[in-house]
């Protein structure tokens, strides 16, 4: 257990995407959380420990792997940009990354997944049963965290976006192996699973801050917003051969049989052919090498990446759009540069 108590178990995030694909960065959200950020990785190394061996070893093999820490940089910046100088958002922060932490925990479970930043998933190191416990135990210690804050506004938002992100992942369960699926349905999927947390994660700080109706609004339209534009770039990345450095294996969504937007675009834009290719792909019966080879041929030919990114790109100016009521400084100007780091990341 040594190792799990070092201070250099949960890293900052990486400042720059391994494979630049634009100007865009997460340097100034980084910059601007970073003091704050130690102040999360300490409760989270806290609230992690238990008498129980295994739960820290398990829950610090997946914190440890890095990330890139999105949502709780959103509860610290968000505290930035209206002017809160308290420490109440702090365990809130650490309370949405445990949230986060154990949501990924479940999906590796539910989606068989192997590999996760580079390394094998706590769910192949540590068994089934071992990794759903834990994430229970983590959750358990993200109500902890909200109640010691006190507020039951506070507790009201969070728990409603737990409540949102469980009802998504049963939703994109049903969901699986559905040629038919829509779009709108998609979108729906996504705003629940990812986008709640993004815009709950964001809206938190307002409240701490004591802030108007207005700015949490704002804020929750930013992170929702964010939240959707981040999402429709991992699945873009799914199918993109350019990304060098993925948070998960490269077609785990075609071999899952997710109907994510690029494989929607491409079965919409597709021939007779190519349609009873996505059917049989989907349904699980063309699930190899070759078979992900010639998913990504269709998907490049009709465009559908690069119009993935498009609807990102869309999202992520609303996100920027709803900053617009709070003063220009550096705040918000990081943030603006988050929700455009979003789209042209590479990973």
């Amino acid at each position: 257990m040594g190792a799990i108590m070092s201070a250099d178990v949960i890293p900052l995030p990486r400042s720059e995407p391994s494979t630049p694909r634009s100007e865009a960065s997460l340097g100034p959200i980084l910059s601007l959380t970073a003091q704050a950020m130690n102040s999360v990785n300490a409760v989270i190394l806290d609230r992690m420990q238990s008498e129980i061996p295994l739960i820290p070893a398990l829950a610090g093999h997946l914190i440890a792997g890095g990330g890139k820490r999105m949502r709780p940089m959103l509860t610290l910046a968000g505290a930035e940009l209206v002017g809160y100088h308290g420490a109440r958002h702090h365990k809130l922060a650490a309370a949405v990354e445990f949230i986060h932490t154990a949501t990924l925990l479940h999906d590796d479970v539910v989606d068989g997944s192997e590999t996760r930043r580079g390394k094998q998933t706590a769910n192949i190191v540590f068994g089934n049963p071992a990794t759903v416990l834990v994430g229970d135990f983590l959750f358990s210690r993200a109500f902890e965290l909200m109640v010691e804050d006190g507020s039951l506004k506070v507790l009201k938002i969070l728990a409603g976006a737990s409540a949102i992100i469980a009802q998504g992942e049963v939703d994109q369960l049903t969901a699986q192996r559905h040629i038919e699926t829509s779009e709108d349905r998609y979108l729906h999927i996504i705003g629940a699973k990812t986008a709640a947390l993004f815009a709950a994660a964001s809206r938190i700080a307002a409240v701490v801050a004591e802030c108007g109706e207005a700015e949490e609004r704002a804020l929750d339209d930013y992170g929702r917003n964010l939240g959707v534009a981040f999402q429709l770039v991992d699945d873009a990345i799914d199918y993109d051969t350019g990304a060098a450095d993925m948070g998960k294996d490269r077609g785990d969504d075609f071999r899952e049989g997710k109907m994510t937007l690029p494989v929607i675009l491409a079965y919409a834009r597709g021939n007779e052919e190519e349609r009873q290719f996505w059917r049989d792909a989907i349904a699980g019966f063309r699930t190899e090498d070759e078979d992900l080879a010639h998913a990504v041929s269709l998907i490049r030919q009709h465009g559908t990446v690069a119009a993935t990114r498009d609807r990102a790109r869309h999202y992520a100016e609303r996100a920027i759009d709803a900053l617009s009521i709070f003063p220009e400084g550096k705040a918000r100007s990081a943030m603006t540069e988050a929700a455009r780091f979003a789209v042209s990341r590479g990973y």
